[in-house]
């Protein structure tokens, strides 16, 4: 990255050459108000001529991954600038496209597209076709778009500093849009809510305008629209990220609503034939709910000009406002209220999901106890797990740590929580080793490895597909059994009795009486779901299996989805980000990938083939 201040406008312009024929990205502040972000690998520029009382217009510009912003053109040559840059550029992907953009008069409602009579037709129906769709509201018409080609005047700025005909002779061409200014009010103040909305619109609607400028008209090979987003993240971004990624570093929900006296509820409620239900008591609050919302809304993500980090950071604050007043009113109802907010309640096609399950598949009953896996037992075979990712990549270290107060196996912030009075069977071991260390460690550490550490604490919704992508991984290697998969399916059923007012003791009946479950598998179900005074994070296992598996069955990539912690519904736009070099591919593979049985199994899957049939027999 170059960065210059005072510079003359020859040495300025040198650097920039020379920046662009390497390949290498340019910053530059420009005197007198001017500043240049340039991209080389992206044949074309966004520019903005300064004017006063335009909220909202140079934000557009700057979303975009390459601009320029003019300034007093009495004190740069942005003439000399634009017609080398567009020569470089031309020979570097034999076209180069700049896209002039300006805000309208105040009222107008309509796009107003100057293009060249004979050029680029077909980036221009692009272009129309994609600013029709934005709208004010719901309610309002979509806004106007007009074509032509007439001379561009624009009041209270100074004219494009460069000779149109000198751009076309180079092989360049020049596209002027005229922005309806609907994202401020009469007084110039901007509708920060709907500017952002607007501006990823109009954002969209630019790049795939310019993908079919690349596509005709360049030799870049850029694959597709969406790589032609920003390919650098502003210094700002990353002490948000940070922020963000400390506040929610600072306490893990899981071991906070998970209770401490898990064994005696247990021990209690089976003595007293299953009335009695002793109080859950919890570890102390290590923070400060209220200061921590303080934090989260003092960060300035609304400044955010990206449009897809943007959508992401504004997404995850929203749920760790959810999961900060969860904290604060942990015990209480007002919890399970939450609860229903953060994790959106059991569809009726899910519960559906979970009652054929159940109706087809009955318990199975256990091994041997003298066959059962120990916690020392599991925990060696968790560090074979971490050894087989170190042969990836050497910086890999692994932690695990035996609990004698927790009720459930969970990772948090990347390292293995195990309760020590775990028994496994050997079936059971190789599913968990695979849902525990092969998809919550892994996508944790290959997060840790990207350059924004939100894909390491997880993006907003991150559960569903990390659960999902767990049980999925417990499938791939042939150990999803019929206990495993009535669990789930059990959950789902408590978490719908749950949202319908049932009772500890009238949840563990329904599962134990009306379902066959047996009595302690009914309590780990029940005792779970009651965690915090109501907790509906347990739907989520089988939501996520199901949504995976239409995923996978729909042609979806697998390993895209272990670059980190994020959500189904994001898989667009980490694709993007990995094609803008934003982010970066996974640095370590589970092992069940390497499995005899994975063909067989992923077949299983194409073939649609019915969730109570995917078990291990």
């Amino acid at each position: 990255m170059s960065t210059a201040t005072t510079e003359t406008d020859s040495k300025l312009l040198h650097n920039l050459v020379a920046n662009c024929e390497n390949g290498l990205r340019s910053i530059y502040e420009i005197p007198e108000g001017g500043f240049i972000h340039f991209e080389p690998s992206l044949p074309f520029l966004y520019i903005y001529r300064n004017k006063t009382n335009d909220a909202g217009t140079r934000r557009l510009v700057k979303s975009g991954a390459s601009f320029l912003i003019i300034g007093n053109t009495e004190a740069y040559s942005y003439g000399v600038l634009i017609n080398k840059l567009s020569e470089t550029m031309t020979r570097k992907h034999n076209a180069f496209l700049l896209v002039d953009i300006y805000s309208g008069i105040k009222g107008s409602t309509d796009f107003k597209i100057h293009a060249p009579k004979s050029g680029l037709p077909a980036s221009i129906e692009a272009l129309k076709h994609e600013l029709h769709k934005i709208k004010v509201s719901e309610n309002a018409p979509y806004l106007g778009v007009t074509v032509d080609s007439d001379e561009v005047h624009i009041d209270g700025v100074n004219v494009i500093p460069c000779d149109e005909d000198d751009i076309l002779k180079c092989g360049a061409a020049f596209i002027h849009v005229e922005v309806p200014p609907v994202y401020r009010n009469a007084n110039g103040t901007l509708f920060p809510v709907f500017f952002r909305r607007f501006r990823d619109h109009f954002s969209r609607a630019l790049q795939k305008a310019i993908f079919e400028f690349v596509r005709v008209q360049t030799t870049s090979g850029i694959p597709s629209y969406t790589a032609l987003g920003k390919r650098s993240v502003h210094k700002e971004l990353y002490k948000i990220d940070e922020e963000l990624t400390a506040i929610e570093s600072s306490y893990s929900l899981l071991m906070l609503v998970a209770p401490v006296n898990i064994n005696e509820i247990r021990k209690t409620f089976f003595e007293s034939g299953f009335k009695e239900v002793p109080d859950y008591h919890y570890r102390l609050l290590p923070i400060d709910p209220d200061k921590l919302k303080r934090k989260l809304f003092n960060l300035r993500i609304d400044e955010i000009d990206d449009p897809a980090l943007a959508f992401l950071y504004n997404e995850k604050r929203e749920e760790l406002e959810k999961q900060l007043s969860m904290l604060k009113e942990r015990g209480t109802r007002n919890f399970f209220y939450s609860s229903i907010r953060l994790f959106q309640g059991v569809d009726k096609d899910l519960k559906k999901e979970a009652e054929d399950i159940l109706s087809v598949l009955v318990e199975e009953p256990e091994g041997n106890s003298d066959e059962l896996m120990n916690a020392q037992q599991f925990k060696e075979l968790a560090f074979k797990e971490f050894n087989y990712f170190k042969k990836q990549d050497p910086q890999f270290e692994g932690k695990v740590h035996l609990k004698d107060d927790l009720n459930i196996m969970m990772v948090s912030q990347g390292e293995f929580y195990l309760p020590l009075n775990t028994k496994l069977t050997q079936l059971d071991a190789n599913a968990l080793l695979q849902h525990e260390i092969g998809t919550h460690v892994l996508t944790y550490y290959n997060g840790s490895k990207q350059p924004l550490s939100q894909l390491r604490t997880g993006l907003a919704d991150y559960d569903t597909m990390q659960e999902g992508l767990a049980v999925m991984a417990e499938f791939l290697c042939g150990s999803l059994t019929a206990n495993r998969l009535r669990t789930l399916a059990g959950r789902v059923i408590a978490g719908d009795a749950l949202v319908q007012g049932c009772s500890f003791t009238e949840m563990f009946d329904l599962l134990k009486n009306t379902h066959g479950f047996s009595k302690e598998r009914a309590f780990n179900i029940v005792s779970r779901m009651f965690q915090g005074g109501g907790f509906l994070k347990d739907i989520v296992y089988l939501k996520g299996f199901v949504q995976l598996r239409h995923y996978l069955n729909t042609g979806g990539d697998l390993e895209l989805l272990l670059a980190g912690k994020f959500a189904l519904h994001h898989v667009n736009i980490i694709k993007e980000l990995v094609e803008r070099k934003v982010l970066v591919k996974p640095a370590i593979k589970p092992r069940y990938l390497e499995m005899n049985c994975f063909k067989n199994q992923m077949k299983e899957i194409n073939a649609g083939t019915y969730l109570a049939q995917m078990i291990k027999k």
